[in-house]
């Protein structure tokens, strides 16, 4: 007689096949491998791609007589600061100015001032007798307003300047104030200092008046050399000659790479290879961690990098830290020509709302392809997990124009390649070794390209959130 009793784990007699032997004899249903690291990457589509064939392109522009808009840095040593002389070339003053030992002089003759909250620097109708430059801090700049109210004209940051229109002119008055919103340091340099360093220097001399003629020169409200137009008129009136002139030294973008080796076992191929193949997926992750640092590329590059590539005369800053309606709306302003999308990180988009919430006013949403996302002024604003945040909870966020059509943003490639697995990107068999390991090399080209100034514009030093969820 069979004894049919088994004992399980409860002691009792088992009238069945257990799941543990029966999974023996299964097959196991499994996914492809996940990759935690795989984001929406939404500016890789959002962005038109042109075909640069000869590993660059070239952004021809009009002649501009934009002399010079750029931040300046500075040397600490402690609460001391000093001006880098170099530094001062980003003046428009002193743009291109190349003797080391003027720009020493100058710079060793600014002062440094501390100012607390609220402290005005200059106010309206005084003497204009000084260059101020900001080092850390926050300025407004603000002027009244027709019917007797304050307007906010800018916001300054560290780096950015104002005065040096006042360096050469003598018994002029400001038509602005400068009020400090958080505690600064500012360098500043009176007009009779620098008029005597003027004095003592033939090359410099002759620097300033260069730069005057130049800045002499008609231009249209771009810096762009006007084009004379006569219109209005009657009778026979003396057509004036005219032609529209090119930069001498247009920028060239030349495609920037990203490339790996994947390296594949050969046994892994043939013993391993079935029901998932081995190959498809080691190929599949790898690019698609070629493309999340193809975005970050495109966001964070020092040469064409978004954030790097925009112009400064672009970039505005928060009125209080947080992004508020207003910031936002000073943002689309900087590219009031057909704005196509903002880039935002995911905490600067919520940072944003809970502005809109403290103001009482509703948030927008719009449809895109694969749902729904935040919006301002109708322009969807995408998020991108590629915008750096800093230490001090800081971020910027982008609003741009984009396609040749429309003088934009547009992102550049070449398609074609040799072993092409997908558009720009190519998989080329390279070898295998003497361990039975195969090597293919990976291959990504890419760049961008800011077609005009206008086509791009930044908020800068965005304040999110403390962890802590306090604002």
């Amino acid at each position: 007689m069979i004894d049919a009793r088994v004992n399980g784990n409860n002691g009792a007699g088992q009238l069945s096949l257990s799941t543990e032997a029966a999974r023996k004899l299964s097959s196991t249903t499994k996914s492809v491998p996940q990759m935690q690291g795989i984001t929406p990457r939404w500016l890789l589509g959002l962005l038109p791609w042109v075909e640069a064939r000869g590993g660059a392109y070239r952004v021809n522009r009009r002649l501009n007589y934009t002399l010079g808009d750029g931040r300046l840095d500075f040397h600490t040593t402690g609460s001391e600061v000093e001006v880098i002389p170099a530094e001062l070339t980003e003046l428009p003053l002193l743009r291109n100015f190349g003797d080391a030992d003027a720009l020493g002089l100058i710079a060793g003759r600014f002062t440094q001032r501390e100012c607390e909250p609220g402290e005005v620097l200059v106010a309206a109708g005084d003497p204009a007798e000084e260059l101020f430059l900001l080092v850390h801090g926050r300025l407004a700049k603000l002027r009244e307003g027709k019917y007797g109210e304050e307007s906010t004209l800018t916001i300054m940051a560290d780096g950015d300047y104002f005065g040096d229109d006042v360096l050469l002119t003598a018994g002029g008055a400001w038509d602005y104030s400068v009020k400090a919103t958080t505690a600064c340091t500012v360098m500043s340099l009176s007009r009779s200092t620098f008029q005597e360093i003027l004095d003592r220097s033939p090359g410099l001399r002759a620097h300033v008046e260069q730069q005057r003629t130049a800045a002499g020169k008609a231009q249209n409200p771009y810096g762009e050399a006007e084009v004379d137009i006569l219109s209005g008129h009657r009778g026979e009136h003396q057509l004036g000659g005219t032609f529209v002139d090119y930069e001498m030294k247009p920028r060239e973008y030349e495609l920037s790479i990203a490339q790996t080796i994947l390296r594949v076992h050969t046994r892994v191929q043939d013993l391993y290879n079935e029901p998932i193949d081995q190959l498809e997926q080691q190929l599949r992750l790898t690019i698609e961690a070629v493309r999340e640092r193809q975005e970050h590329e495109l966001v964070n590059n020092k040469d064409f990098g978004l954030l790097h590539n925009a112009d400064f005369s672009q970039r505005i800053y928060t009125r209080g830290g947080p992004p508020t309606p207003h910031d936002m709306d000073k943002l689309l302003n900087t590219v009031w020509k057909n704005p196509g999308f903002i880039l935002a990180h995911p905490e600067a988009i919520a940072a944003f709302r809970d502005e809109c919430t403290r103001q009482g006013v509703a948030p927008e949403t719009v449809h895109v392809p694969g749902g729904r996302i935040s919006a301002w002024r109708g322009v969807p604003i995408y998020p991108c997990w590629k915008m750096p945040i800093s230490d001090q909870r800081t971020t910027s966020i982008l609003v741009m124009r984009t396609g040749e059509a429309d003088q934009g943003v547009i992102g550049l490639r070449k398609t074609g390649l040799i072993d092409e697995y997908e558009p720009g990107l190519s998989v080329r068999f390279m070898s295998i070794d003497e361990k039975a390991i195969v090597n293919y090399l990976i291959t990504c080209y890419y760049s961008l390209a800011v077609l005009v100034p206008d086509a791009l514009g930044v908020l800068e030093n965005v304040q999110l959130g403390s962890l802590d969820g306090r604002s």
